[in-house]
């Protein structure tokens, strides 16, 4: 599992909890330094990287799969869903146009643009997917469950 932008380890937390191995990546040395405090013997890899700037730290890796929670840096996009292994699955979720109107972030490079996130999981199979309002707190939302079909062969998965 990656958990991307992964923040202060929600989804880490959740997912190693379970004795899923976990890969994560943030910029902040903070949380990058907390997730690491709390590994302690877990089967968890975490990247100080700054992916918006510097290369993909986990290129040509495959996942059984890729989360991203309120985190949108465009250019990744392809990336992220490149990154999910046969049989694994992309689960996103990140704010979308409309959210201006009810608070941050507003601005438009940090929102989703309509079906924006059905148009970047191609290749995927979609087996959810929502776009709107979300209260409380007030948001507007999409968010999108893809699976990669399970029969391509002969990729890498990332081992750990």
């Amino acid at each position: 599992m990656l958990d991307v932008a992964c923040g202060m380890g929600r989804h880490v937390r959740w997912f190693s909890g379970r004795n899923h191995p976990v890969s994560c990546v943030d910029r902040s040395e903070d949380a990058i330094a907390f997730i690491a405090s709390m590994a302690k013997g877990k089967p968890i890899e975490s990247v100080l990287a700054d992916i918006e700037n510097g290369p993909w730290p986990f290129a040509g890796s495959l996942f059984d799969a890729v989360v991203v929670t309120n985190y949108l840096w465009r250019p990744l996009l392809p990336v992220l869903v490149r990154s999910v292994a046969p049989g694994g699955v992309l689960i996103y979720e990140t704010f979308a146009v409309g959210n201006e109107t009810v608070g941050k972030p507003s601005r438009p490079d940090f929102l989703l643009q309509p079906g924006e996130l059905l148009s970047a999981c191609t290749g995927l199979q979609v087996v959810a997917y929502e776009d709107g309002f979300l209260d409380p707190p007030p948001r507007f939302v999409q968010r999108i469950a893809a699976v990669r079909p399970a029969s391509l062969e002969g990729l890498r998965r990332n081992p750990l």
